[in-house]
């Protein structure tokens, strides 16, 4: 009899050890998939700020070249998410987030001035945002007078416009 019961937990200690066995086997096979899971999420993710990053700083054009020049009209209350949607929607832009982000990094931050424009859709964003942040006065001025203004005059022509 004490034969037998012997016999029995040994064969209980092998059962329990192969239970162990292909518990702790599904564990790490379990944990490697999370593992791979957040490998391929972290690459996705960094390729995707990388491409992003790329095109902030390639500014490319929608076409290369024999563009159509497109009349946009940017309102005084037009916060620049509405600014960069229009364009998008325009075909100026490919994408209004891109040209928000572009913005905020050029020299025209918030320099953006209510008016009407004539964009082209072979003009880079930067060129679109330095179009869009330049007075119109001043084109007109330097249009109309053949003489150079002196800074004094220019500010005070600026002033003048600006209580219209």
């Amino acid at each position: 009899m004490n034969v037998s019961i012997k016999v029995e937990r040994k064969g209980m200690g092998i059962f329990m050890s192969t239970k162990y066995l292909i518990a702790t086997v599904v564990e790490t096979i379990i944990k490697v998939v999370i593992i791979a899971a957040v490998i391929v999420f972290v690459f996705r993710g960094a390729t995707q700020a990388y491409e992003f990053g790329y095109r902030v700083f390639a500014d490319q054009p929608v076409s290369a070249s024999g563009g159509r020049t497109i009349t946009v009209s940017v309102e005084e209350s037009a916060s620049l998410k509405e600014i960069a949607r229009m364009l998008e929607e325009r075909g100026l832009i490919e994408d209004a987030n891109l040209f928000m982000m572009q913005e905020l990094l050029s020299a025209y931050h918030g320099k953006i001035i209510p008016g009407i424009y004539d964009l082209s859709t072979d003009m880079t964003a930067g060129q679109m945002l330095e179009i869009m942040a330049t007075p119109v006065a001043q084109e007109t001025d330097s249009a109309q007078s053949t003489s150079t203004p002196v800074a004094g005059e220019a500010q005070d022509t600026e002033g003048e416009q600006g209580t219209e």
